[in-house]
C-alpha cells in the first residue's frame, strides 16, 4: 500500500509539474501577444488583452459590424464628441502630416520626415480629421444627441476637383502653356455638364445642384478653364485664382526608387503649401445649433463648390480626403477635365462619388496630357 501511495504521488507531482508548466508557458505566449499589441497599438494593457481576447475568440461579428473597444451600448455609427474613443486607437503623432523630427530613411527610399504619418494607424478613422469635432459636453449620452442633432440637421459639403483641359506643354513659363484647341473643348463639355446639375432635372427627381463657388488655382492652364466653366455658371461666385492650388509635387509616391537630393528639395517646398490648400478647403461645414429647426430646404442642406486645379492636387486631395497613405496619389489617373467628387457630412464622414469621371466628354476628346484616348 505504501508502495502504491508513493507511486500515486509521484505520478500526481508529475501531472501538476507539467500542467503548470505549460500553464507558465500559455501565460507568457498571451502576455507577449499583448505586450505587443498594446506597443503596436499604444493602447494599454488591459484594452490589448481585451482586443486579442476578441481577436481569437468565437464571436460571430465581424470588425465591420461594430467596434470591439465600445460599449454594446453605443452606437457606432454615431461618434462620440470630441473624445479618443471614437477612433479606439490613439496614434504616436498629434497631428497626421510629415514628421519634421523624424531621422533616418524610409526603406532606403526617401528621408523618414518626409513619410506621411497617419494621426491614428491606418485603416482606421481620425473622425475629428478636420479639427472641428464640436467639444465634448462630458455626457457621452449628450454628445450623441448632439452627434445625431448634427447629421439630422447639418449641411453636406460636396466638393468637385476639376481637372485642367489639355494644354501646350512645348513652352517651360506658365504664361504661354495655354489650352490646346482641344482643351478648350473639353473645359466647353465640362461648363456644360457642370450648367445641367445645377438646373436639375424637368421631371425633379434630380434636384438642382446648390453650387456656391467656382474656385481656380493661379496657373494659366486652369484660369483659362475655369474662365470657360464660368461662363456656363451664371449667379455663381468665381473666386479670384489662389496659388495655393498650383500643381507640384504634394509628397513621395510608392511605388518608386530612391528619389533624388532635387526631388527632396521640391517636395519641401511643395507639401506645406499643398497640405495646407487641403485644410483650407476640406472641412466639415459649421455644425447647427441646438435650436436650429430642421424645417429648412433639402437643397439647402447640400453646398457644392468646384476647385478647378491640377493632377497631383487633386490626387493628394483623395488620398487625403479617404485617409489612405497619400504616398498612393500616383496610382490614380485623372484625365484632363475629369471630375472627381468627393462629399464630406456635418458629421465628419467623407465618402468618394466620383474619380475621375469624363463622362461627359466623347471619346475622341478623352486625353491624359498628351495622350488622347485610352491606348498608350
Amino acid at each position: 500500500n505504501s508502495s502504491l501511495h508513493n507511486s500515486h504521488l509521484a505520478w500526481g507531482i508529475s501531472f501538476w509539474s507539467r500542467f503548470c508548466k505549460a500553464a507558465v508557458i500559455q501565460v507568457t505566449i498571451t502576455m507577449a501577444y499583448v505586450w505587443r499589441v498594446a506597443s503596436r497599438t499604444s493602447l494599454p494593457v488591459a484594452a490589448a488583452f481585451a482586443t486579442s481576447q476578441l481577436s481569437n475568440g468565437n464571436s460571430r461579428s465581424s470588425r465591420c459590424d461594430s467596434s470591439p473597444y465600445l460599449a454594446p451600448s453605443v452606437d457606432a455609427s454615431v461618434p462620440l464628441i470630441g473624445t479618443d474613443a471614437t477612433t479606439a486607437k490613439q496614434g504616436a503623432v498629434k497631428k497626421a502630416g510629415f514628421q519634421s523630427d523624424a531621422k533616418g530613411s524610409f526603406k532606403d527610399l526617401f528621408p523618414l520626415r518626409q513619410k506621411f504619418e497617419p494621426k491614428f494607424e491606418y485603416p482606421l478613422w481620425d473622425h475629428n480629421w478636420d479639427d472641428q469635432m464640436p467639444p465634448s459636453t462630458g455626457s457621452d449620452e449628450e454628445d450623441r444627441r448632439r452627434m445625431r442633432n448634427i447629421r439630422k440637421s447639418g449641411v453636406t459639403r460636396h466638393i468637385i476637383l476639376v481637372r485642367h483641359g489639355q494644354y501646350d506643354e512645348t513652352h517651360k513659363e506658365d504664361g504661354l502653356r495655354t489650352l490646346t484647341p482641344l482643351g478648350r473643348l473639353q473645359a466647353e463639355r465640362t461648363g456644360q455638364r457642370l450648367a445641367e446639375m445645377i438646373k436639375g432635372s424637368s421631371d425633379g427627381k434630380s434636384k438642382s445642384c446648390n453650387v456656391k463657388v467656382l474656385r481656380v488655382s493661379g496657373m494659366t492652364r486652369a484660369i483659362e478653364t475655369a474662365d470657360i466653366i464660368s461662363s456656363y455658371l451664371p449667379g455663381v461666385e468665381y473666386a479670384k485664382p489662389d496659388p495655393i492650388l498650383n500643381e507640384g509635387r504634394p509628397c513621395h509616391h510608392i511605388p518608386g526608387g530612391k528619389v533624388s537630393e532635387k526631388t527632396v528639395k521640391l517636395t519641401d517646398e511643395n507639401h506645406p503649401r499643398i497640405e495646407e490648400a487641403f485644410d483650407k478647403f476640406f472641412h466639415r461645414a459649421e455644425p447647427p445649433s441646438d435650436n436650429d429647426e430642421d424645417d429648412s430646404d433639402e437643397t439647402e442642406k447640400h453646398e457644392f463648390e468646384i476647385i478647378v486645379c491640377h493632377a497631383n492636387v487633386i490626387r493628394y486631395f483623395m488620398c487625403r480626403a479617404l485617409q489612405i497613405p497619400p504616398e498612393a496619389w500616383l496610382r490614380y489617373c485623372p484625365f484632363n477635365c475629369s471630375l472627381t467628387y468627393m462629399t464630406i457630412r456635418s458629421t465628419g464622414s467623407v465618402s468618394c462619388r466620383m474619380v475621375g469621371d469624363t463622362g461627359h466628354l466623347p471619346y475622341d476628346a478623352t486625353s491624359f496630357s498628351q495622350h488622347q484616348g485610352f491606348v498608350w
